[in-house]
């Protein structure tokens, strides 16, 4: 039992309803202070084969289990959620470093939501039965199987429940691998699920290094569909893992997204948008980390936007003050102050920032905004997943459009702009799963929810979700004789 934040933390997996112990561990350390927090179970072939199995064997009852009782037992996780939120912010502010006023006030009432909104969304789900020549069709969606989902670290619980809570509404079993920097709120909900009356075997948590326990994971014959969070040359992997099963795939890739400022815009609004962008030290995949703006409004926007990031306070996570927090590992700060030191040996400059903070030490790196990047720089079409954005400015709608699609990525766009039908022709152009228009990171989990090109395949959220994590089928009955 390791203690986090004064919370006490399981180690072990949570395997078939019960918490399984690992011949060996791994240092779980935080990005506040880089001190280890707690030694983890590691996980391999055989961690991963026992989960699967008692996936597979839960499944048959789960996948009976009425729509009604299903959704009970959500709302019951959920409601398990909602009374340890203050744990669970603490426990995940000390795992991952983001601010544990966001965890208090955001992070953790939406992990209830995700449970709360799959658990209704199911009691309405269905379809019109039509008619073919006196034919009734009849929609149903029927439970896949064992679902293995695969986790990211930078809002882990979050982003878990968001894929666990449709996959277990639509009456399928799950084999978690959450990030292993980042392991801990997932042995919390799996005391919750329990709490909650979830079945055995429903629910199982693999911890592990993504090679021992990934790989295996989305290789077994066994596993009926695989939902993953994260980069792009790991979702390859996955691919080919998947492929000789032919396990249907949802990928939530990177991002490499633009802001659009023209000059018809609230430029107040726009500066808090671009700001914004720092969020969770920049380790969001949404975030608009290119900032494209209109010429004419370029060096008021630029000088509104210095001061404004000039009055953030960098820190300790732990301090409702604090607007920005550490990276999340050593290993991730080094790989963002190496696009940073690329991109200003190749010619950019740094307006802000530019290296870690001397003043704080550790993984805390400077808000930085760097400009002067030649097209086509790596700075420009790279995913940095840092606090790190860059500038650059047009003269026309048409060019602006070109360098928004001006890269490999297709996640997400954010347009700010006066004029309503300039936000209809942009929109309709910019190739994105996503786009806001004079807002950002407004989610409502009725929408669709995925990215264009590299940033991803598939789609979740209302419907989307259940055609995924279900085998949609259409019955076909002829007209009975009287």
């Amino acid at each position: 039992m390791a203690a986090v934040a004064g919370v006490a933390v399981e180690p072990g997996h949570w395997i078939g309803g019960e918490r399984v112990s690992a011949a060996g561990a791994f240092e779980d350390v935080s990005p506040i202070d880089e001190r280890p927090i707690a030694e983890i179970a590691r996980g391999g072939p055989g961690a991963v084969d026992a989960a699967v199995d008692a996936a597979r064997r839960a499944f048959p009852a789960w996948s009976r289990t009425s729509r009604e009782e299903r959704a009970r037992l959500l709302h019951a996780i959920a409601d398990g959620v909602d009374k340890r939120v203050e744990e669970l912010a603490q426990v995940e502010t000390a795992d991952n470093g983001a601010l544990i006023r966001s965890h208090r006030r955001g992070v953790m009432p939406r992990v209830a939501h995700n449970f709360r909104f799959f658990a209704d969304w199911l009691l309405r789900l269905g379809h019109e039965d039509f008619d073919t020549r006196g034919h009734i069709n009849h929609v149903s969606w029927d439970p896949a199987g064992v679902c293995a989902l695969i986790t990211p670290w930078n809002a882990p619980l979050m982003l878990a429940t968001w894929k666990i809570a449709p996959a277990l509404a639509a009456g399928n079993t799950v084999v978690l691998k959450p990030a292993e920097w980042t392991p801990l709120t997932a042995s919390l909900l799996a005391g919750i699920t329990a709490e909650a009356g979830l079945p055995d075997g429903v629910f199982n948590v693999v911890q592990g290094y993504g090679a021992e326990v990934g790989g295996p994971l989305t290789a077994h014959p066994d596993v009926r569909r695989i939902s993953f969070t994260g980069s792009v040359p790991t979702a390859k992997a996955i691919a080919a893992a998947a492929a000789p099963n032919l396990t249907p795939l949802s990928l939530e890739l990177g991002g490499k997204s633009p802001l659009l400022v023209f000059a018809d815009a609230d430029l107040d609004l726009a500066v808090d948008l671009a700001v914004e962008q720092y969020d969770n030290a920049g380790q969001v995949c949404l975030a608009a980390t290119r900032l494209l703006v209109e010429s004419s409004v370029a060096g008021e926007f630029t000088e509104r936007f210095l001061a404004k990031v000039a009055a953030l306070r960098q820190g300790d996570p732990r301090d409702e003050a604090t607007d920005i927090g550490p990276q999340i590992h050593r290993r991730h700060l080094e790989r963002v102050g190496g696009f940073v030191r690329r991109a200003m040996d190749a010619g950019a400059q740094a307006l802000l920032g530019g290296g870690p903070n001397e003043e704080l030490g550790g993984l805390y790196y400077r808000p930085t905004l760097l400009t002067g990047a030649p097209e086509g720089a790596e700075i420009l079409t790279e995913e940095v997943f840092g606090p790190v954005l860059t500038l650059q400015t047009f003269d026309t709608e048409d060019q602006a459009v070109a360098m928004a699609n001006g890269t490999r990525f297709g996640l997400a766009a954010t347009l700010a702009t006066g004029d309503p039908e300039r936000a209809r022709r942009v929109t309709s152009r910019l190739v994105a799963g996503t786009v806001w228009v004079n807002c950002f990171f407004v989610r409502d989990l009725r929408a669709p929810f995925g990215g264009a090109r590299e940033s991803g395949m598939g789609r979740e959220g209302g419907d989307w979700s259940f055609d995924f994590y279900c085998d949609v089928k259409n019955t076909v009955t002829a007209p009975w004789a009287r």
